[in-house]
């Protein structure tokens, strides 16, 4: 499999945005389907969406629109002040319930445990700060994490890259990173998915071809 840095990738992706291509729509609808495919076979689901205040929440939120039209319950847990406002309104249009930033954490993993697939769109490949969530974003994920040692626990999806694995040289920093059960990356691999220890926070790797002319 080829992969490559997330400054190459960002570098394919300028003149298609430029020209308007709507490379969110197609990776939304693309992480839409492999949501799809892990929800029960007799019932909606539940979808609890961790949305940051970038694309990749982006991302998230119009995944979600499409499986809230379809019938599921999806439930926006914000870890920002900030998202993109129309991946907001989308969700929100569909039938999306939407908690408060400041929610209890208490809550939050209460909410976590009754989902069947959760899904990581707190951050993406822009972020090299160490350590990576911070703030609300990591209270959220500290708060759920101990959700995931239960019996049956939820799937974990992870957006384009599990929120704190960086996307170039696979490391980890710190652990507070939700582990995925599937990572629905776009338009090509990133080269950090590859490399341990990032290897142990991936699950199955799914590269979604966006049109960014890139080998997959």
């Amino acid at each position: 499999m080829e992969a490559y840095t997330a400054a190459q990738i960002r570098a394919a992706e300028e003149p298609l945005l430029a020209a308007g291509v709507p490379l969110m729509a197609r990776a939304a609808a693309a992480l839409a389907r492999e949501i799809r495919l892990l929800l029960p076979a007799d019932r909606p689901g539940n979808v609890l969406l961790l949305v940051g205040p970038g694309n990749n929440g982006g991302d998230a939120l119009y995944a979600g629109a499409e499986l809230a039209a379809l019938g599921s319950t999806v439930t926006v847990l914000p870890t920002s002040d900030r998202m993109l406002d129309g991946g907001r309104a989308a969700a929100i249009g569909a039938g999306a319930r939407m908690l408060p930033v400041d929610i209890d954490t208490d809550a939050a993993a209460s909410v976590a445990r009754e989902s069947d697939v959760i899904v990581d769109g707190i951050l993406g490949t822009g972020t090299s700060a160490s350590p990576a969530l911070r703030g609300r974003a990591r209270e959220i994920v500290t708060a759920i994490l101990p959700v995931l040692a239960a019996e049956n626990p939820p799937i974990i999806v992870a957006v384009d890259i599990p929120s704190g694995v960086h996307p170039d040289d696979g490391s980890v920093p710190e652990a507070t990173v939700l582990p995925a059960d599937v990572t629905v990356t776009f338009g090509a691999c990133k080269r950090g998915l590859l490399i341990a220890p990032a290897t142990d926070y991936v699950g199955r790797l799914v590269v979604v071809d966006i049109g960014l002319g890139l080998g997959t």
